[in-house]
């Protein structure tokens, strides 16, 4: 084994498998780990022969990482394999940052990596074949066809499946990790429509018994958290705010950019028109016009909550963000059941108290869903500044429950 790859696997050991790294090298645990990672590597000219030695034909499209391609194994598995481009220093970086955070995060919402190949120059990632490609080609398409194709329960399907990736990531993994590029592109849809979080190359690591870490800021404009991109203060709560930006995203099918056309000229982007729309009471405005013909006054109730939802993700201040936990026992319940904090204007410090309500009310063609505030203690920690109150239908009592006691 070559002195670089055996460095590369001991920080791959010393990172997941708690090992120590000794000078002398002889720690057994630490050599164990080191061939455990082993056998998640491919040899290059094994994906070469898989990709039709990269083939323009087997090319499924190009990032800031490198070029993509479709391979199949001589197992029989469909791949994708990501080919970093020569001499970048920064790819260099997050290919070694990709590989460390997903060798051991497996959930069925985020992309899996089968290995990798570290061969001097040549380095790749070997993913699973996602056959639907990603969130943006239909989100964003031109053809009405194609972005009917997906409709609104598949919509909120994959809304679903990126608050519960994101909800591993930021709870269940092996350490809490922060994405930091949550976006329609980086949302890949496998041929059931399970949408997969995928490119972990700007992902970090969480430190336990931390409110929050200071770094450099990356990530793509308009879905960056103001905290963040004002200060370089990071926290899972980046994540959420680009997950409403998303989530407002896939219900408008529209970007979230100064560069794209609104309806409302005034709007200077899509929090700022769903936010109009929402004090309106016509958050279901906002909807897909590819998707009005076939919508129900069901689907009207969850279009009126993800607009909610979107908007109380993209506040200023983080603490009055709900967590993932939150957005996704809301996202899981019926609105009619469910009441949610009124958000305030996204992107503009507090400037008034919340509201407090009961209930949620829905009209055909105006729906929104009204919420039990948590007042305007400033007190309140970030886990119980987002609460739910769950209101039985049949009866006129409403019961508040913490965001500590959701999932049990």
């Amino acid at each position: 084994m070559g002195k670089s790859r055996r460095k590369f696997f001991r920080g791959l050991g010393k990172l997941f498998c708690g090992v120590g790294v000794h000078q002398d090298g002889n720690d057994q645990e630490d050599l164990e780990a080191i061939t455990a990672t082993e056998q998640r590597v491919f040899r290059y000219d094994k994906l070469a022969a898989a990709t039709g030695n990269f083939s323009s034909k087997h090319k499924l499209g190009e990032g800031g990482f490198g070029p993509v391609y479709k391979g199949r194994l001589e197992d029989g598995r469909e791949v994708a394999v990501k080919q970093l481009g020569r001499g970048s220093r920064q790819g260099a970086r997050e290919f070694e940052n990709e590989t460390l955070l997903l060798l051991r995060v497996q959930h069925k919402n985020v992309v899996k990596l089968h290995g990798y190949c570290a061969d001097g120059d040549d380095k790749l990632l070997v993913y699973e074949y996602v056959s639907n490609q990603s969130l943006d080609k239909f989100l964003f398409s031109g053809e009405e066809g194609r972005k009917a194709e997906l409709d609104w329960a598949r919509r909120y399907q994959v809304i679903l499946g990126v608050a519960r990736g994101l909800l591993y990531l930021h709870e269940s993994a092996h350490t809490t990790i922060i994405h930091r590029d949550i976006k329609a592109s980086n949302i890949l849809l496998d041929g059931r429509w399970t949408p997969k979080i995928a490119d972990f190359g700007m992902a970090r690591l969480y430190p336990e018994n931390q409110t929050h870490v200071n770094t450099r800021v990356a990530g793509t404009n308009g879905y960056m958290a103001p905290e963040y991109v004002m200060h370089g203060v990071l926290s899972v709560k980046a994540d959420v705010f680009s997950f409403g930006v998303l989530l407002l995203e896939i219900v408008a099918g529209r970007k979230n950019t100064a560069f794209a056309p609104l309806p409302d000229p005034d709007a200077g982007n899509l929090l700022e028109w769903a936010w109009k729309l929402y004090e309106k009471g016509n958050s279901v405005e906002l909807l897909d016009r590819a998707l009005s013909p076939a919508i129900t006054a069901a689907d009207e109730e969850q279009v009126g909550m993800c607009v909610q939802l979107g908007l109380l993700c993209t506040q200023t201040d983080p603490k009055h963000r709900p967590d993932m936990k939150i957005v996704l026992v809301a996202l899981s319940k019926k609105p009619a059941t469910m009441a949610l904090e009124q958000p305030m204007r996204p992107g503009i410090p507090e400037t008034r108290h919340r509201r407090r309500s009961h209930g949620t009310t829905s009209t055909r063609g105006s729906t929104t869903t009204p919420v039990a505030a948590a007042s305007g203690d400033k007190s309140s920690s970030a886990s119980s500044s987002a609460t739910i109150t769950t209101t039985a239908t049949t009866s006129t009592t409403t019961t508040t429950t913490h965001s500590s006691n959701l999932l049990h």
